[in-house]
């Protein structure tokens, strides 16, 4: 995968606005408050009447943990259709951002939804515990079927991490964008922000969506939380603001695709995790022959004990011991929807059903079946 390219940490490019430079992996290494950064961009197959891959495709596969393959797709946890089936999570929030393909969410509160083509958010606070699945419907009869997502975890604090979860869906078409025009260039640079403020205007960032009450990222400047995404075309120059928090914010960028980026005045030709300050504006350049497309997360740290087994994180060994204890008990609620791996009808547009009986529905931007 283009987006997995990897390489050592040049020291050279270490100074100035730059903190550290990092190779990505699978996830993305992420910094505090943010727990987990993980990428997916899948070209799977014309999708079956099960609405996944043909069964003759199947065969050799570790089904229930196939990851990394050499095919360009993998089935994950799901055995017919890929994806995750049903799992639980307590003590953090996950933000998915579905670019192209299609999520299926289920969970224990009785929620269920289909969100993705084109920038669909959905954002999840586990709180005190909850049961989900995400399974990755093959609309598509006639192929391709591509999925490309990035699912990232950001901690809660220890006085929210048992509060009611939540769930919350961001539609593309209600998450602000801008191009903005380069110095000397008919090049744009395209940003989309999920969270945050200082990025696109006192005007816009009024129209930034709410982030779930109990998130970290509700308490504006004082957590200074950013989730954006950047899409330079080639030649493309953008000045990153200083963050709002000043040096007292961490923030990240991660450099997924494209083949040259220049920062703060430094080359980059290898994909990479960049840990930039946060109190000052950066430069930076779409320096090659193709598009770059960046991830940037930033926040203030919580700088509480992070312990984490699996899909719990809590701040110590002996909550961790207690999730599993409360999960074996009643597996954070009850489930509803039929099997572990549930999908929704093939001609469902996009939606979501709250657990109070709340519905929102959204139509296709363009087919997706």
């Amino acid at each position: 995968r283009e987006g997995m390219k990897t390489s050592a940490s040049p020291s050279s490019l270490v100074g100035g606005a730059i903190l550290s430079v990092g190779p990505l992996g699978m996830p993305f290494k992420t910094i505090d408050p943010f727990l987990f950064a993980v990428y997916h961009d899948d070209n799977y197959p014309a999708g079956e009447e099960s609405m996944g891959p043909p069964q003759a495709l199947l065969r050799g596969r570790m089904l229930g943990q196939d990851f990394g393959s050499r095919t360009g797709w993998n089935m994950y946890h799901g055995r017919s259709v890929p994806g995750f089936p049903k799992h639980p999570h307590r003590g953090f929030e996950t933000v998915t951002l579905v670019r192209h393909g299609v999520v299926d969410h289920c969970d224990s509160l009785g929620s269920k939804g289909r969100f993705g083509e084109g920038g669909d958010v959905q954002w999840m606070t586990a709180g005190k515990g909850i049961s989900h699945s995400e399974m990755f419907p093959l609309l598509k009869r006639d192929g391709p079927n591509r999925l490309e997502l990035f699912q990232i975890w950001l901690n809660l604090e220890r006085t929210n991490k048992m509060r009611d979860p939540h769930f919350k869906m961001l539609w593309h078409e209600d998450i602000p964008t801008a191009v903005i025009n380069s110095d000397g260039s008919d090049a744009t640079t395209t940003l989309a922000v999920i969270a945050g403020q200082g990025f696109l205007g006192v005007e816009a960032d009024s129209k930034v969506p709410e982030p779930p009450p109990a998130s970290y990222a509700s308490k504006g400047e004082a957590s200074d939380v950013a989730i954006v995404t950047l899409t330079m075309e080639p030649g493309a120059n953008y000045t990153l603001p200083a963050a709002r928090g000043g040096d007292s914010t961490r923030r990240k960028l991660f450099y997924f695709k494209g083949p040259k980026l220049s920062v703060d005045g430094k080359m980059f030709e290898d994909h990479s995790g960049i840990e930039l300050r946060g109190g000052v504006a950066v430069g930076l350049e779409a320096a090659g022959d193709g598009p770059v497309e960046l991830l940037l997360l930033q926040g203030k740290p919580i700088g509480e004990p992070v312990v984490q087994h699996g899909p719990f994180v809590m701040t110590s060994r002996e909550e961790i011991i207690q999730a599993f204890t409360d999960y074996q008990t009643d597996e954070f609620g009850d489930w509803n929807h039929g099997s572990d791996a549930p999908v929704h009808p093939r001609d469902a547009e996009r939606f979501a059903v709250h657990a109070d009986g709340k519905r929102e529905e959204r139509k296709w931007a363009s087919p997706v079946s």
